[in-house]
């Protein structure tokens, strides 16, 4: 099955380098612009995507992401379905803050996730490690039925570099993921492309 994944655009929060997580942050104009080029590229790659699903996380800028870059594709921005297992993982406490903020109040936690990236959970009720994200990731893939386009987050894509992919927890924890190319995946043979 062929699986085009797409990082939401640049937020002001991104930019500041913060830990954005679950917390609805809005695309900047960077963003936008990184949206509607993804946009461009997609429409070189599967044309009028005849055939293609279209799934986003529900957070807004997943949200204005998919709609800007349908609309480059020349397609009905609103024509795209929305799936809550592809919301980022959360940060807990965390959220909000830049890793030398964390760094600052909380540095014995801090050095913990250092060391184990892909399995440490964060501080809060909500938090979640990326090990946890990957179990909601792994039942999103089961449940495709056809080729898809879809707009997440960098957790989600690291979890598809683990699962599809087959690369190490550490390696998926710490690769760079961009918000101006598009991830082509083949989940037949694990073949992971970026595309710019």
């Amino acid at each position: 099955m062929l699986l085009y994944v797409i990082r939401h655009g640049q937020t002001d929060w991104n930019a500041q380098r913060r830990l954005q997580g679950q917390k609805d942050i809005p695309l900047n104009d960077i963003g936008r612009m990184q949206a509607a080029q993804n946009g461009r590229t997609l429409r070189g790659l599967v044309g009028d995507a005849e055939g293609f699903s279209f799934i986003a996380s529900p957070l807004s800028r997943t949200r204005e992401t998919m709609q800007i870059m349908r609309q480059a594709m020349g397609l009905d921005p609103s024509g795209y379905s929305t799936d809550e297992r592809l919301v980022e993982l959360s940060f807990g406490d965390w959220e909000g803050h830049t890793l030398k903020e964390v760094r600052g109040f909380s540095p014995e936690k801090l050095e913990g996730r250092t060391a184990d990236k892909w399995s440490f959970i964060p501080p809060g009720a909500s938090a979640e490690s990326y090990e946890i994200l990957s179990w909601r990731i792994g039942a999103w893939l089961q449940s495709l039925d056809g080729p898809t386009i879809s707009v997440s987050h960098g957790g989600v894509i690291r979890s598809l570099f683990r699962l599809i992919g087959g690369i190490s927890t550490n390696e998926a924890a710490e690769l760079p993921i961009p918000q101006d190319y598009v991830l082509a995946i083949d989940t037949a043979d694990g073949r992971m492309d970026w595309i710019n």
